[in-house]
């Protein structure tokens, strides 16, 4: 027997990348639309009980000065906002990127919370990367030598627009897991970048994570976005959901609502996202 009430409602966003460009007709992006976009969605969640809403990165896609017209949305939202950034919201001037993750009203770059019962770990897949940070940085140069060794193993995910996660965070992250599998508590993770299936966009550690995941074991689901067209994959317990873009097409929104039962995840599609029942 299906349980009846979900432990947890929350709404998802992936890539409203908001700028005002002309569209890029070859991509099929249509930045200066997202605004509207975010509107209805925003108008949706509101109508909603929801614990939380969360948008899986590149708010912008370039120029700090366009994410005041896109936050400029979120105080409309009634619910508590998580925004996590992507490689575009790193499309800023050099002496702006420390500011992004303040600019996003984050605790920490990545961070952890409950609710419901259920864990949330929010990870930061452009710690090591080659725009987050500025020249001479030492995680720009970490960054820079992952690149080149993903190159010369031609791995499909050597991108310089994906990037990867330090050996701290990887340690914090195994921690939050064990830490969370002590107290009983399922986790769902949300970040930027896809880690499974393989995919051209994935985090450069994506198969590590993967590994860590299903050595845990409480890993319900893996949220992102990124990758635009979308994916599903499911890999020992664990789901992995990557969210459409929101910033393409000329009309069509792309939005979600994500409900977590005891035994099941249930995405609800607004626009051109899927609805899906993924049973635990």
């Amino acid at each position: 027997m299906p349980h009846a009430t979900p432990l947890i409602r929350f709404g998802v966003i992936a890539d409203p990348q908001y700028a005002p460009l002309p569209p890029n007709l070859a991509l099929n992006r249509y930045f200066a639309n997202s605004l509207d976009k975010l509107d209805d969605a925003i108008a949706t969640f509101n109508a909603q009980d929801l614990a939380f809403a969360v948008t899986l990165g590149d708010l912008i896609d370039r120029g700090y000065d366009n994410f005041d017209a896109v936050l400029a949305r979120y105080t409309l939202l009634r619910h508590e906002k998580i925004l996590l950034p992507g490689n575009h919201d790193f499309l800023v001037a050099p002496e702006r990127l420390s500011q992004v993750h303040e600019k996003f009203s984050m605790p920490a770059a990545y961070h952890h919370f409950s609710r419901n019962g259920i864990r949330f770990v929010v990870i930061d897949g452009n710690e090591e990367s080659l725009f987050s940070t500025p020249e001479g940085d030492p995680r720009r140069d970490r960054a820079a030598g992952r690149l080149k060794a993903l190159t010369r193993a031609a791995a499909v995910n050597a991108q310089s627009w994906n990037g990867g996660v330090s050996e701290q965070q990887f340690a914090w992250l195994s921690r939050v897991l064990a830490e969370a599998a002590a107290a009983g508590e399922k986790v769902v993770v949300m970040g930027h970048y896809p880690l499974y299936p393989e995919n051209e966009h994935n985090l450069w550690d994506w198969q590590r994570l993967v590994d860590l995941f299903e050595r845990s074991g409480n890993v319900l689901a893996y949220l992102n976005g990124h990758n635009h067209a979308g994916n599903l994959g499911r890999h020992g317990s664990t789901w992995y959901v990557n969210f459409k873009g929101m910033v393409d097409t000329e009309r069509e929104n792309a939005f979600a609502l994500a409900e977590v039962f005891a035994d099941r995840l249930v995405i609800t599609g607004f626009g051109r996202e899927e609805g899906r029942v993924l049973p635990f």
